[in-house]
């Protein structure tokens, strides 16, 4: 069988019409069991939460606000709905810190489909070099590979020559960690003058993985995919045998809004990551990653046909201080918003002769007398601070996620 399950390969439509029936069940889940959605969402009503568009009007739940949520409400801000010894096997910490529960469920984290799309199969050895303290990576990539029936040596991080020896002792089927440290235990068996030849597949994370790691891995005769995780909500999209984009998992709702707000951005443009879960035990609704990404066109040609996005693009968290003010993204958004004559909008910050400058770049062609203006105006009321205002072609910004450029050169 060459997909994970019949669900991989559904008519689209079938699909779409599968999450958005799951929806209303799972916003009353989460106000019914947690805290938190039962305070942000009091005033929707589930059952009428069965679109895309009536998802879009829900709050955006941003990652650097539940590190600022969990501080008030620990452990987990109001947003679990499992306890200590009920439902909630473990707890993990992640830079910040933030936690994050895991509950009992097998493969709780779902991420056995993309191994299974990565080559990995019942029987299997695989290396496990995440790591197993604090941070959730170990226990995802075991409980994954638990799930196709491989067996896990539980590796961790560092100590690479005990690395190679490990391998060369129990010769692994397949790896999984961060593709730098495949790289440091390959170099390493070449030092000390072994051979690591039994690793014929590997699942990388964490880090970018660009095509020449890739392919200096297979010419090793190891094929190596990524996938796109949080440990917040687990697998969001994995990369397939196509080698095209990252298709998303079949059990996480993704959007992709305007930095800062919470508008869903016209198909192909670069935007931030949004994510409904349906995880019962942390039902994340409209969770913003402050990840870049962008969907891409058609299907995968590896036949599974849920979308795809063009995975890791950068940051869209794009705050920065003028003047001793700082500037959001969300506030260049309402700027726009107050003048819908504009098209796209991108706020340069520069500081020729040393002085910190705004420049609001707008897509639009003959503007109206007095349009440079009143934009200019509705800056200040805004951001408290002075901007100018230049108009462009419509088109001619790059379509890159970003709504504040900081250029600013210090020397």
């Amino acid at each position: 069988m060459n997909y994970y399950d019949a669900r991989e390969t559904r008519d689209p439509s079938e699909r779409e019409r599968d999450l958005l029936a799951r929806l209303p069940a799972q916003i009353a889940h989460a106000q019914a069991k947690t805290a938190a959605f039962a305070k942000l969402l009091a005033d929707v009503d589930p059952a009428t939460v069965s679109s895309r568009e009536a998802l879009a009007a829900l709050p955006v739940i941003r990652k650097s606000e539940l590190l600022e949520l969990q501080k008030t409400a620990r452990p987990f801000g109001g947003f679990a709905a499992v306890r200590w010894g009920s439902g909630c096997a473990r707890v993990f910490a992640s830079p910040g810190p933030i936690y994050e529960p895991e509950g009992t469920r097998r493969d709780y984290w779902r991420l056995a489909r993309a191994f299974y799309a990565a080559g990995f199969r019942a029987g299997d050895l695989v290396h496990n070099t995440f790591s197993y303290h604090f941070t959730p990576a170990g226990s995802m990539m075991e409980t994954a590979a638990h799930a196709l029936g491989c067996t896990v040596f539980p590796a961790g991080v560092g100590q690479t020559e005990q690395q190679v020896a490990a391998m060369v002792d129990l010769r692994p089927d397949a790896y999984a960690g961060t593709p730098s440290f495949l790289r440091i235990i390959l170099d390493k068996a070449d030092e000390l003058g072994v051979k690591i030849d039994s690793l014929s597949k590997a699942f990388v994370s964490g880090e970018a993985f660009p095509p020449s790691q890739r392919e200096a891995l297979a010419a090793r005769g190891i094929q190596a995919y990524q996938a796109y995780a949080t440990a917040d909500l687990g697998l969001v999209a994995f990369e397939t045998p196509a080698r095209e984009g990252l298709v998303v998992d079949e059990d996480v709702l993704v959007e992709i809004v305007r930095p800062g707000t919470g508008d869903p951005v016209a198909p192909g443009e670069v935007g931030e990551v949004v994510v409904t879960s349906f995880n019962p035990d942390y039902p994340l609704i409209r969770f913003g990653t402050g990840d870049l990404s962008a969907v891409l066109p058609g299907a995968s040609p590896c036949g599974r046909t849920n979308i795809r996005i063009k995975g890791w693009l950068g940051r869209a968290d794009q705050t920065t201080k003028v003047k001793g003010m700082f500037v959001h993204p969300g506030q260049v958004v309402a700027v726009l918003k107050r003048h819908p004559e504009l098209g796209r909008g991108r706020l340069v910050v520069d500081n020729p002769d040393h002085a910190d400058r705004m420049t609001l770049h707008c897509e639009l062609d003959r503007p109206p007398t007095g349009l440079a203006e009143a934009v200019a105006a509705s800056i200040r009321e805004l951001t408290k601070l002075r901007g100018e205002v230049v108009f462009c072609a419509p088109g001619s910004l790059a379509n890159d996620g970003r709504i504040i450029d900081d250029i600013r050169k210090y020397e």
